[in-house]
């Protein structure tokens, strides 16, 4: 389904080469000031144009097709609206025979019986994150004190991001990352167990954003090499601050006042300039194939703003629901 969310309801729709892409937040509530300049930071950080990132930039100016009125959201539901304008359709005309080695390109064709969009890689494309950061940017305004930061501190293995980007660049082969994401001023309480824990959803939207493979909260996997007693994080006072927080501010799936983070693998764009090997369903053999069209060698770079995002609109979903 397109749709995330019980209270804060996201809907996202469009494809990556199609006229407009979009989202839909129904349960926005009244009276939020709201205008297009507000979304102008965190779009602009979204944006193609620096080494390492597509040749394929857009305006992405937003435009209120619904559910705002004299400068404040209304309640009715809100759409926020984008338009594609610098497309080349034709450099994916050959995908219909070849599909893309690590893209969805084979399985969407099956699942859509050949139906599906596959210029640019349709309603799957990492395109449509622009919809994610729009709604973000109304769901921080939502969580008010609460803030939501994330950054790249790991590209192709390396902390230097900068070394990593012009070696990927110079390889002509892509690159992935690690994504850090903290959200401070927590209050104790949201979170709903079972299935609707802190971290179930926040992963759950987490891993809805194209090229992620992997989320970890707290110490991640390196809890599982710890004992239980350094583990644990001691309690402080009686407002349940900690001494250390291998908890990544979670307990029992209830954010517990201290600082939530995470980790978020990225895996290397599936669209690199290198020769590859794919099945070529007119011939009925596996032939070499190289990717036409403008990709990012390091789409981790433009990550961290999708995040920030996706982890916002989660958050206002749970605050919606804890003070209902």
């Amino acid at each position: 389904m397109n749709s995330f969310g019980r209270k804060f309801c996201i809907q996202i729709w469009g494809e990556s080469h199609g006229p407009h892409i979009g989202i839909t937040i129904d349960g926005c509530p009244p009276g939020i000031p709201l205008s297009t300049d507000d979304f102008v930071t965190d779009l602009a950080r979204r944006r193609a144009g620096a080494p390492g990132t597509t040749p394929r930039t857009e305006d992405d100016l937003p435009a209120f097709a619904s559910g705002v009125f004299n400068g404040f959201t209304t309640g009715a539901p809100l759409t926020v609206l984008f338009t594609n304008q610098n497309i080349r359709s034709a450099d994916y005309e050959h995908l219909r025979a070849t599909p893309r080695p690590g893209h969805a390109d084979f399985v969407l064709h099956n699942k859509h019986n050949g139906f599906n969009d596959y210029r640019g890689g349709g309603h799957s494309s990492g395109r449509l994150t622009l919809g994610l950061v729009a709604a973000g940017v109304v769901a921080k305004k939502i969580l008010g004190e609460v803030s939501v930061t994330a950054f790249l501190r790991e590209a192709g293995g390396s902390t230097d991001i900068e070394a990593a980007i012009q070696e990927a660049v110079t390889r002509q082969d892509s690159i992935g990352g690690i994504v850090r994401c903290q959200v401070a001023g927590l209050p104790v309480g949201w979170g709903e167990p079972f299935f609707d824990s802190a971290e179930s959803l926040i992963s759950h939207i987490i891993f809805a954003i194209p090229a992620i493979k992997a989320i970890a909260f707290g110490s991640g996997f390196d809890a599982a090499r710890m004992h239980g007693s350094t583990h644990n994080d001691a309690i402080l006072n009686e407002h349940g601050e900690t001494a250390t927080n291998h908890a990544g501010g979670i307990n029992g799936g209830i954010t517990n006042g201290n600082e939530l983070y995470f980790d978020v693998a990225v895996k290397p764009t599936s669209s690199t300039p290198r020769p590859q090997l794919t099945w070529n369903r007119t011939t009925g053999s596996v032939e070499e194939f190289t990717v036409k069209g403008r990709h990012d060698l390091c789409i981790a770079l433009r990550v961290p703003v999708v995040v920030e995002a996706a982890t916002a609109i989660a958050l206002a979903d749970m605050k919606m629901v804890q003070y209902r």
